[in-house]
């Protein structure tokens, strides 16, 4: 089974978000689950020297985009058992950062376009193209025009939704003059949105099989709240659609071997846990206290991940006995409330604004809780890598948050976190209460058994893997 991911982002070359993460750790996992996987990436300016050093070029080709003909270069590196294509084009991608610029909708027309032209042209004959987000996603409506020529004629189709809301949108002079399509294409069925084209749309129209990254999201974007203008086409396509959870790096993730740690430790060690408290406590000038709870909060400071809900109630929570450790950039108004906080509640408040990886791995470590209270949440990892970890999530029952965080039951001492319906403040603040007193009276009994449950969880990628080679398998059959 011969399967090409198609991505604009992948670790360790290029990343702006989960996506990435997705790309590098996916494949590999395939990989040893017995399905020969190739990934294709642009060669952004950016990409470290490191790799860009050790590509070789295999295909030189030339690649008509509407009325102009562009050179691409396609370059060839395997990285840890998996072999990346990158398409080069100066003009379109020797630049600094990957995606956002003016003219996305040609860079990407290019790039899709010149995958398919190359094709042929590689060692490679996939039987499926796994086309991941908006800038992949006009692959299978331009698979349309090849369908006569012997090599491209079994070739099936995947599109991952990642973030529906993210679904590259251009003005419909695009079709024809950028990507050499008829109007035929041009409706509610095909890529027409909004009288504009959208990438996300083509996509979800003309793949064979359609995934997103938690079989709760997958629901919820049929509704018109998530939808965002897309459920009438997610509705129709409902037989088509699996949600299958993302998991998380296992050897990045893992506190039994995490240099960045003060004191290594597994579920049967607990103790050592708290000594990685201790030491970010000082670290960040908090008091120095093992019996005071920790709340902590990696994330984006975005209205999205229910900044809001925090705003609004912070004052309330501040009033119980914890900390708040906090480290992420965002809104400027939720980075000047937490800066706010720090400063008039020093020793129960850490506002770290900027992103690193060394003290998120310890933050990880060292919080007892750990707050997400998203408005959306496709998938999420952070309560994946809390609970890895022995912090317990705190999380609203959204997206992947749902499907991966089961509440605690105190009737029958059954969880791993702790979670609250509504989009509500006071319903998130009851939420934190809750936790804070199960922490304070059941310090050694119950929390410390849902600490073992949440780190016995597996959320590696094996499980994802094998799902998406079932979901391969059964895609092929169907021909």
């Amino acid at each position: 089974m011969n399967v090409l991911f198609v991505a604009a982002e992948g670790v360790p070359f290029s990343k702006t978000g989960g996506l990435a993460d997705v790309i590098g750790a996916l494949p590999q996992e395939l990989q040893r689950a017995g399905v020969h996987v190739r990934v294709v990436l642009p060669k952004y300016g950016d990409t470290p020297p490191q790799y860009e050093e050790k590509m070789e070029l295999v295909h030189r080709l030339s690649v008509q985009v509407g009325w102009r003909n562009q050179y691409c270069g396609v370059l060839k590196l395997e990285h840890e058992g998996v072999v990346f294509y990158f398409i080069d084009n100066e003009s379109h991608f020797k630049r600094p950062g990957t995606y956002g610029f003016f003219d996305d909708g040609e860079r990407f027309s290019f790039f899709n376009r010149a995958i398919l032209e190359a094709l042929p042209f590689l060692d490679f004959q996939p039987d499926l193209i796994h086309c991941h987000d908006w800038h992949a996603g006009m692959i299978p409506v331009l698979l349309t025009q090849y369908r006569n020529q012997e090599f491209y004629k079994k070739i099936k189709t995947v599109f991952t939704i990642h973030n529906l809301q993210y679904q590259g949108v251009f003005p419909k002079g695009i079709l024809g003059d950028l990507l050499g399509l008829g109007w035929e294409h041009f409706n509610v069925n095909g890529v027409e949105y909004h009288d504009q084209v959208s990438f996300m749309k083509g996509g979800l129209n003309y793949a064979n099989a359609l995934t997103t990254v938690s079989p709760t999201y997958a629901r919820e974007i049929q509704t018109p709240f998530y939808g965002a203008d897309l459920e009438g086409v997610l509705a129709r396509r409902q037989s088509f659609l699996t949600g299958i959870i993302n998991g998380i790096d296992t050897k990045e993730w893992n506190p039994e071997t995490d240099l960045h740690l003060k004191k290594n430790y597994s579920n049967r060690s607990l103790k050592r846990k708290e000594e990685n408290k201790l030491a970010l406590q000082e670290e960040l000038g908090l008091k120095v206290d093992p019996n005071i709870p920790m709340l902590g909060m990696v994330t984006r400071l975005a209205g999205q991940k229910g900044l809001d809900l925090v705003a609004h109630v912070l004052p309330e929570i501040l009033e119980l006995n914890l900390q708040i450790v906090v480290l992420g950039t965002g809104e400027p108004q939720y980075e000047q409330m937490f800066r706010h906080f720090a400063d008039t509640h020093p020793e129960h408040v850490s506002a770290n604004i900027r992103f690193e990886n060394a003290l998120a791995h310890r933050i990880y470590a060292a919080s007892d809780l750990f707050l997400m209270p998203s408005l959306f949440e496709p998938c999420g990892l952070g309560q994946l890598i809390a609970m890895r970890y022995g912090s317990l999530p705190i999380v609203r029952e959204t997206g992947g948050l749902k499907d991966t965080v089961k509440p605690y039951n105190k009737e029958t001492d059954e969880g791993n976190g702790f979670s609250f319906a509504n989009y509500n403040a006071h319903e998130m603040l009851d939420t934190i209460r809750r936790a804070i007193d199960l922490y304070e009276t059941e310090k050694d009994g119950a929390f410390k058994r849902m600490i073992g449950r949440a780190m016995r969880e597996d959320f590696s990628w094996k499980a994802s893997a094998k799902k998406y080679k079932e979901l391969y398998k059964a895609l092929l059959e169907s021909l």
